[in-house]
């Protein structure tokens, strides 16, 4: 082996780097003070670009000294710096999320270790007064050696951290080569088994610094807020590569003034600076911080802000605060993790535009400049150390157990006190980079690991080295079953913090005088169709302020580009689709945006709960309402107006604009009644959908940019659509009831025809044919066109969705997705108006099982070709009905994570139209697809839509496109229509594709249409809630009742 084994020795971190410090780029003193990008500085030098690379299966493959001067890479690939090496053809792509890519044997790590070499020619010219240089890594996954012009430099491990390398010696003026080996795995890797791709290579930026001989080497700035947090006093100790030296200090506000200056004593600068404007993520108010010797300058962004708690409450700035964020990871379809400050942008607009103000850089540090970018645009960050030891809770028969709870964590490593030092090391490598950074407000020690000793001496070496943040460690929790220092120790602990708790175990904590504020590092799980459950979770921070909020699971699809099928559509790899074990599917795809940053309806759904402003209806009539103010330091007056549209039958009749300040002056995190120039309409459906608009431009938001909107119902009436459809039945009934003559002097008759299987309906204008054997229509034919291109089903199945990932277990092993249909028997009575009823029971069960819906269905067909159904179904039979004398009462499942019923997917029929019917018009909660817990992102209107736009097009097929609580919707082509209405409200999916065929394809671009246009028809579906990796769906949300009264109308047009 032509290299040491560092890799495989956990007390081996570095070699030859240089001690942490806080991050930085030095200048020259004649460097232009305006800089805006570090590449513009004069003492920073890029070395990104294509390097030469070759590729090795192990490092066994590795024998030739490629790192010494002379080398012929001529035989050498080429790669760009930054990537992922899989992302350019070498190795395999690997996703999992808690499993080990390799035996558990600590610190050991397979032999055939696949591994690359990197070399880079390049051409240096030391600027004029510099005397040391330094070589910077900002990320290499795993391990890494490096050489430079044939020297051994170094060797650096944990692979989100900056490693820093003194080049003084080796460095040439004119050309130099520098070779890198970048190992995959090495024993950090232990410690970095986080849920991501595992990504290989040189992903991160790498630069030389160049630097005077003696300079200031760290330095940490401290501040203490005081006189009601108008002024503070500042410290910064200063640190020197050799004997202390003066430096002159300057810090002076956004547009130049002087606040303080001087000239430091000793080791430490010491000043106050009063009359302050405060740093928060709604004004990310920054200063300059100038340090200068005689050879170089530092310039330093930083805002003054100060986060405490009291009571259990957080507080920033005196203020009480709320995280309304999202975990995110350095994640892009086309180059994986080597992300680009232009993502990162990209993502931060998207957070911004959807109300986010919080991030928790899971599972690892982000690059140096993620964190300028937060000060700067105002976001909370959770800054996470590049730790999490997921795999040991696969290990065969090893599960401990506590208090005869089973914690998934064994302590092998956690609890390890021949591994503390590693997770003291990767906490002090992020902790010490980023101290100087004024978005960091929580350091976490990093995730899913469980607990012991190892997280007990980072925990206090934190709080030691910065009291002035607070402390955060979920896995606490999973605490060892009997910890090598007998009592578990929390006391550096400042947050309760849980995962995915359910909402009844939150009141638990919360209504006990909680001895800690309370923080959901992950919730409502944004995988697939969802999160369904983002409204509950808000209620809960209006009811406590000791629950300061979360962080979602999670901000984007991990999906990998592999270019486009036949007919154009993207397609994104996931878990397996690379052929590689062990993997976890497509448990990857879990965002709020597409891989390629599509918001999604779960975005949408966050953004509108998250609005800055609530209005409340008091009173309609006098237009008494209520603003109440989300907004943590923010008076509404200064951030936004509002304009209102009121909705008559869904459709705008009227608006206006409301900017007069008296009455948005309304304070943070608080409530004021108004009067507001909204009247209700007497007539039809009346609603006033209250808008807030931003005032004045921002970074990622123009002025009048949409922040969020309240629907108001301002009476109760139905559609003047729905009044007219039910008024027309109505008015054809009595007239033939009256026996009044139509316009052909004679009442429509309607006669029938029977035999064993089907009965056939004769009316003036149609024929439709009735199944005896299954209790529904096989075809309707209404003025010589048909409607129906198969038989009419009852339906109860819905395409699992990601959030259906543990109660669909259930659902199949129930046969909900192999039901039949049964009828019994069937009578026919023709009504005084002349409408002909029919009446049948029936009942579905899946092949092998019994029967549990029983059905007691009345269709009544009209002279003029309605259909109006009405049905009455009970469920669970073998619980309720025949079966109910051998069964004792069930009790429900205490587990909040499984449920222990299989509640309905949906309650409906099913119909099968001809796919030339792709126009749709609806009125309900659109334009976003809506069920009832999510439902947020939408209102209720008139909406007209193609059959294909309904469709949520997830990376994984399953239930989508559904709208809740419609009063009616029409499909049509250019020659006929099919209106479904009722007088409460239904629920519809409109779509080319089957269930089946969501169900069955992996992959949206796998998708095949089925020649029909879908038209599901439904008393309602369950809720999507956040089960895929949370809580089960709430009760109130699930079909879970023994009966419901299921009824529509159906009625056929010719255009």
């Amino acid at each position: 082996m032509i290299i040491p084994k560092y890799f495989e020795d956990n007390h081996t971190f570095g070699v030859n780097d240089e001690p942490m410090r806080a991050y930085y780029i030095p200048t020259s003193t004649a460097q232009n003070p305006d800089w805006k990008c570090r590449q513009e500085t004069d003492r920073f030098f890029l070395l990104n670009g294509d390097w030469s690379f070759r590729y090795f299966d192990s490092i066994y493959d590795c024998q030739e000294a490629f790192y010494e001067e002379g080398y012929d890479t001529r035989h050498f690939d080429t790669l760009p710096v930054p990537s992922n090496w899989q992302d350019h053809g070498y190795d395999i792509h690997q996703y999992t999320n808690t499993r080990y890519p390799f035996p558990f044997d600590p610190p050991y790590v397979p032999h055939e270790n696949p591994c690359g070499a990197y070399v880079r020619k390049f051409t240096y010219k030391k600027p004029e007064g510099t005397a040391t240089y330094h070589l910077n890594f900002e990320g290499v996954d795993s391990c890494y050696y490096v050489w430079l012009n044939g020297t051994f430099i170094g060797y650096h491990q944990v692979s989100h951290s900056t490693g820093e390398f003194d080049i003084t010696d080796a460095l040439r003026e004119g050309e130099n080569t520098l070779a890198v080996l970048v190992l995959k795995w090495c024993d950090g890797s232990y410690l970095e088994d986080q849920d991501k791709f595992r990504n290989s290579g040189i992903f991160r930026d790498v630069y030389v610094l160049a630097r005077p001989e003696n300079y200031v080497r760290d330095f940490f700035i401290k501040m203490q807020l005081k006189d009601n947090y108008t002024a503070a006093d500042v410290t910064i100790p200063l640190t020197f590569a050799k004997e202390s030296i003066p430096v002159s200090y300057k810090l002076t506000t956004a547009c130049g003034c002087v606040v303080a200056e001087g000239v430091s004593e000793g080791d430490s600068i010491t000043f106050s600076a009063s009359d302050l404007t405060l740093w928060n993520a709604e004004h990310p108010y920054l200063y300059t911080l100038t340090l200068s010797t005689d050879g170089e300058t530092i310039r330093q962004r930083i805002g003054f802000r100060e986060i405490s708690i009291k009571d259990s409450i957080v507080y920033l700035n005196g203020q009480k605060v709320r995280f309304r964020g999202s975990n995110r990871h350095d994640s892009d379809p086309y180059v994986g993790s080597a992300v680009t400050l232009e993502h990162i942008r990209k993502d931060m607009s998207l957070m911004k535009q959807h109300n986010f103000n919080a991030i928790r850089t899971s599972h690892y540090p982000n690059a140096p400049e993620f964190y300028e970018l937060c000060d700067e645009y105002g976001f909370y960050v959770i800054d996470e150390s590049d730790i999490e030891i997921h795999g040991v809770v696969n290990l065969y028969n090893l599960n401990i157990w506590k208090e005869g709870k089973k914690n998934p964590f064994p302590p092998f490593l956690s609890d390890n006190e021949d591994w503390t030092d590693s997770v003291v090391d990767r906490v002090q490598k992020n902790v010490m980079r980023d101290k100087n950074r004024t978005s960091v407000v929580i350091w976490s020690m990093g995730n899913e690991a469980g607990y012991g000793c190892t997280f007990e001496d980072a925990l206090a070496w934190t709080k030691s080295y910065d009291p002035t943040r607070l402390t955060h460690y979920e896995s606490s929790m999973h605490h060892p079953r009997n910890p090598k220092r007998g009592k578990t120790d929390f006391s550096n602990i400042d947050l309760r913090s849980r995962m995915y708790a359910a909402i009844p175990e939150m009141h638990a904590y919360l209504d006990n005088n909680p001895d800690k504020p309370f923080i959901q590092c992950e919730f409502i799980h944004a995988m697939g169709n969802g999160p369904g459950d983002i409204e509950d979770y808000y209620q809960l921070e209006e009811q406590y302020d000791t629950f300061v909020g979360g962080f979602v699971w999670e901000w984007c699809d991990h999906g990998i580009y592999m270019g486009t099928t036949n007919d154009g559509r993207k397609k994104f790899y996931y878990g397996g689709d690379s052929g590689e074990y062990p993997h976890d599917g497509n448990f990857c795809m879990d965002g709020l945006v597409y891989p390629d940053r599509r918001p999604s309806t779960g975005l949408k759904e966050y953004k509108n709960v998250h609005r800055p402003v609530r209005v409340h209806l008091v009173d309609a009539a006098s237009g008494t309402y209520i603003l109440q103010n989300n907004l943590d330091f923010t008076n509404l007056k200064d951030e936004l107006y509002l304009t209102y549209e009121i909705l008559q039958n869904g459709v705008a009749v009227a608006s206006g604009e409301i900017r007069d300040t008296g009455i948005l002056d309304v304070s943070p995190r608080s409530k004021k009644t108004v009067q507001l120039p909204i009247k209700p309409l007497t007539d039809g459906a009346c609603s006033v959908i209250i808008r807030s608009h931003q005032l004045h431009e921002k970074p990622f938001t123009p002025a009048d940019f949409k922040l969020g909107f309240d629907q108001i119902l301002l009476n109760e009436n139905c559609t003047d659509t729905l009044t007219a459809l039910l008024d027309a039945e109505k008015a054809a009934a009595d007239t033939s009831s009256n026996g009044s003559c139509d316009t052909n002097d004679t009442v429509s008759a309607i006669s029938y025809t029977e035999n064993d299987r089907a009965i056939t309906i004769n009316g003036t204008n149609f024929v439709y044919v009735y199944n005896k054997l299954t209790g529904m229509f096989d075809s309707m034919i209404y003025k010589n066109h048909s409607f129906l291109k198969r038989p009419m089903e009852m339906n109860i199945w819905r395409a699992p969705t990601d959030n259906d990932r543990v109660v669909k277990t259930l659902w199949y092993e129930a046969g909900y997705d192999k039901m039949t249909q049964r009828a019994y028997d069937t009578t026919v009575e023709t009504l005084s108006d002349s409408s002909l009823k029919l009446h049948t029971t029936s009942s579905m069960a899946p092949i092998y099982r019994q029967r549990f819906l029983e059905i007691d269905a009345e269709w009544i067909i009209t002279p003029d070709g309605i259909i109006k159904s009405n049905m009455e179904i009970e469920r669970d039979a073998i619980m309720h009905g025949m079966y109910s004398e051998y069964f004792n009462d069930v009790t429900e499942n205490e587990n909040p994570f499984q449920p222990n019923e299989a509640f309905l997917p949906r309650l409906g029929v099913r119909l099968f139209l001809s796919n030339q019917m792709d126009q749709a018009e609806y009125y309900g909660y659109g334009p976003y697809e809506s069920y009832i817990d999510k439902r947020r992102a939408s209102y209720l209107g008139k909406f007209d839509a193609r059959v294909c736009d309904l469709h949520e097009d997830y990376m994984r097929p399953q239930e989508n496109g559904s709208h809740y609580h419609c009063e009616y919707v029409s499909v049509a082509d250019d020659n006929r229509k099919l209106t479904v209405y009722n007088e409460k409200p239904i629920s519809f999916n409109l779509s080319e594709y089957t269930e089946e065929e969501l169900t069955t394809k992996g992959h949206n671009y796998e998708l095949e249409k089925s020649g029909y246009t879908v038209f599901c028809i439904d008393y309602r579906q369950s809720g999507i809630g956040s089960g895929s990796c949370g809580p089960q769906l709430a009760k109130e949300y699930r079909l879970d009742d023994t009966h419901y009264t299921f009824s529509f109308h159906l009625k056929p047009e010719i255009l």
